[in-house]
């Protein structure tokens, strides 16, 4: 942090002279005064650091329904599936934990740990595979819990994924510790992220309409031309741009936007910006007027 005095004058304000005078004291700050301090002194911190010391105040705060991966975008393996279905869904995905299933998303069996499967086909046994054998149970959390709390609790039962259940009892998504670190040092980049995915590539459909996965840095233009459209893009270079836009803040995941004869579900973002989208045209002839 630089030398330079707390305000533009070169005078020291009350405010900041009261909060230096109980520092010297040794008498500890309130979380609203360490707040209003970084907002006070936002050009001395690097724009990284500055980010990331609102992230750790911002975390004691924030509530597991702020920042969960919606049961919607939750990726499963279902009881009865056979193995190989089981494989395509976990090499596909990429993840390494994963809910397991019953009859339906509410019923909850536990969690199975690719590496669990990988020992398994590792092993010179000759034993028919059998999912049950290999479920862990699951940590389960109210959407209300707030992140610090929860990654104590991960800290403490080395738990890397906790499974969030509404008042009444059903899944309504699930949080990984990585998502709660990224809350903090914002986006962590592996093998599986967007930089590796092509900014459109086609989906698994949805309600009976082709779906496509987008990256919000996909610009106008190359939307346009892929999609046939004519959105405009004198107030933004991106489609991510657009989306922000349009909603007038930053959306969580899950959330989703209608607008020019689109629709946007927000897949992948953090607090500083949205990664990926799943768009869907509501009308397949003409193009989307963003007049």
């Amino acid at each position: 942090m630089s030398d330079k005095p707390p305000s533009t004058d070169g005078t020291v304000t009350p405010g900041v002279f009261k909060r230096i005078l109980r520092a010297i004291q040794g008498e500890p700050w309130s979380r609203d005064e360490i707040l209003t301090f970084l907002q006070e002194s936002k050009g001395d911190f690097d724009t990284e650091e500055h980010s990331m010391l609102e992230g750790v105040l911002e975390v004691s705060e924030t509530k597991v329904r702020d920042v969960m991966i919606p049961r919607s975008q939750m990726v499963v393996l279902e009881l009865d599936q056979s193995i190989e279905e089981l494989l395509d869904i976990i090499l596909e995905s990429g993840h390494s934990r994963f809910p397991v299933m019953g009859e339906n998303r509410d019923e909850l069996i536990g969690i199975l740990l690719a590496k669990d499967l990988l020992r398994h086909f590792n092993s010179a046994s000759a034993e028919e595979f059998q999912i049950s054998k290999f479920i862990r149970s699951a940590s389960m959390i109210p959407e209300s819990k707030r992140l610090n709390a929860l990654l104590k609790e991960f800290r403490d039962s080395h738990n890397h994924m906790a499974i969030v259940v509404d008042e009444y009892g059903g899944v309504s998504g699930l949080l990984t510790i990585e998502d709660v670190l990224e809350e903090i040092v914002g986006d962590i980049d592996d093998e599986h992220d967007t930089e590796e995915l092509e900014f459109i590539q086609k989906d698994a459909d949805k309600n009976g309409r082709p779906s496509y996965i987008v990256r919000a840095l996909t610009r106008i233009e190359d939307f346009n031309e892929f999609f046939e459209c004519d959105l405009l893009d004198e107030d933004y270079d991106t489609i991510g741009g657009l989306v922000l836009h349009e909603l007038g803040r930053l959306p969580r995941r899950g959330e989703s936007l209608a607008a020019f004869e689109f629709e946007f579900l927000v897949t992948k973002a953090d607090r500083r910006r949205i990664h990926t989208l799943q768009v869907q045209k509501t009308v397949e002839n003409g193009p989307a007027d963003a007049a």
